[in-house]
């Protein structure tokens, strides 16, 4: 028998296949540009370098070492980090278990018992044995011989797993990176607003004292001060929301680097704490696709799926196991390991379905479903990604509109604020045209503060958009 099984193990093996596809990485799309890349789109004082690669860590274009520091500190110590890389971790294992499935498994097995056998055993006979004490000892190899590859289908599908929780990690990072940089662009943004509303309820208090000289020279009337007041008031309001704005950013900050609030606080960040980017590295839109860890992820899920299909295959086909034991077998403790007690077993097991209801073909054409639905969502987030990188493009263009245009605004109402004070201290006009010019200078000075947040946070998106910084989770920097 042994002679039998060895002879037959060979053949076995050389005739083994892995049923199922082999997955194939679908084609890039064939695209060379972004929507939105016109040379009218660009701004004057940015380029974006189509067909370069983004080298290093993308935030540290914007030369700020405080966003840097708060990114490293970031990066060491927050907790959905840490949960990506135990999750990551514990992939890695599945990958180690599923491949061990695939080597002979050795047992040791040890029997003591006490057995009677009952009449019927012997038949009509009149014989019976007295109950007896037995003791057996001995390894146990069980080896899968996996003929058709199911079980390798099953370890490609923990390895594409294991990079999916890889690349899961990657975006959890990028996706930190930008949370921090958005927070620290929020607390400037807030800063700068806060500086300048202090600058107007300057100037409030200035009109304030223009009435009441007026007032004091026989010129003008309470009701011009109250109205002067009412405007100083009014002004005054906005300044909690944007503390409060700020507050929040700070406190987001904190639980972002994995601390709270009270123990931790970012610092005090400005709008000049940040350059604006001259040049932005672009792959190109067929390189994008192997950069973007969303898109990377997309495609381990459908490398998950293929090899599904060919798990579900091989569960059609036979199963076969080969055994072996060698055992010791004996009355008494005392006469195990004797060469009279030795005693050893082979066998070969096959299984092949013949009758389940439909349920195994049923998985095996669901699979293939899960295919088609992953392929569907590999290629609609490579959609997505080009949208995202043509949205930012086009805001970016609007930025520098937007910026201009606010910039102008600005100059000209702090223009005719001064031309309307002039006039109410001549005597030309009333308290009105000069609230009315203070207003106006209030809302354009406010929005060029909004308009250089929003270009810098624009930017920051568009690096994201094109695929960010690849962080090695082995070369992460430690919380200082």
């Amino acid at each position: 028998m042994k002679r039998a099984l060895f002879s037959l193990l060979p053949a076995l093996m050389a005739s083994a296949c892995t049923v199922g596809p082999d997955f194939k990485t679908p084609d890039a799309p064939a695209i060379q540009t972004y929507a939105g890349l016109g040379d009218a789109a660009l701004p004057a004082d940015q380029h974006l370098a189509l067909g370069k690669k983004i080298e290093g860590d993308w935030w540290t274009a914007f030369q700020s070492p405080k966003l840097n520091d708060v990114i490293g500190q970031a990066i060491g110590g927050n907790e959905t980090v840490n949960a990506a890389n135990a999750r990551m971790a514990e992939a890695e294992e599945e990958v180690i278990a599923s491949e061990g499935a695939l080597l002979p498994q050795v047992s040791l097995d040890a029997t003591a018992g006490r057995q009677k056998y009952g009449k019927a055993l012997f038949g009509p006979a009149d014989f019976s044995i007295p109950p007896f004490t037995y003791y057996s000892v001995g390894p146990a190899v069980m080896f899968p011989l996996d003929i058709f590859g199911g079980q390798k289908r099953t370890v490609e599908e923990k390895q594409a797993y294991l990079e999916y929780q890889r690349l899961e990690l990657d975006a959890t990072y990028q996706s930190l990176t930008a949370r921090v940089t958005a927070e620290a662009l929020a607390i400037a943004s807030a800063k700068a607003q806060v500086e300048t509303l202090n600058a107007i309820i300057a100037d409030d208090q200035h009109n304030t004292d223009l009435v009441q000289s007026a007032i004091t020279g026989g010129s003008g009337t309470n009701v011009q001060l109250v109205t002067a007041r009412s405007q100083l008031a009014s002004d005054r309001t906005l300044i909690p929301d944007l503390n409060q704005q700020s507050a929040t950013a700070r406190h987001a900050l904190a639980v972002l680097v994995g601390k709270a609030p009270a123990e931790w606080a970012p610092p005090d960040f400005a709008l000049s704490d940040f350059t604006l980017p001259a040049e932005i590295p672009a792959s190109l839109p067929s390189e994008l696709v192997h950069r973007r860890p969303d898109i990377l992820a997309a495609e381990a899920q459908l490398h998950m799926a293929s090899a599904a299909i060919g798990v579900a295959t091989a569960n059609l086909y036979p199963k076969i196991d080969l055994t072996g034991t060698i055992t010791q077998q004996a009355l008494t403790p005392g006469a195990l390991f004797n060469s009279v007690s030795n005693a050893w077993a082979m066998a070969a097991n096959l299984a092949q379905p013949i009758f389940d209801g439909g349920q195994l073909h049923a998985q095996q054409r669901a699979a293939q479903d899960n295919y088609k639905a992953a392929l569907a969502t590999y290629r609609q987030t490579i959609l997505t990604a080009f949208g995202q990188v043509a949205d930012r493009l086009q805001a970016l263009a609007n930025d520098v509109a937007r910026l201009d245009a606010q910039t102008e605004a600005a100059n000209t109402s702090a223009q005719s604020l001064d031309l309307a004070r002039r006039s109410f201290s001549a005597g030309n006009s009333g308290v009105l045209d000069v609230l009315d010019a203070q207003r106006r200078n209030a809302q354009a000075q406010l929005g060029l503060s909004r308009a250089k947040a929003q270009r810098l946070m624009d930017t920051a998106e568009l690096y994201l958009a094109l695929g960010g910084s690849t962080v090695n989770p082995s070369e992460k920097p430690s919380q200082p």
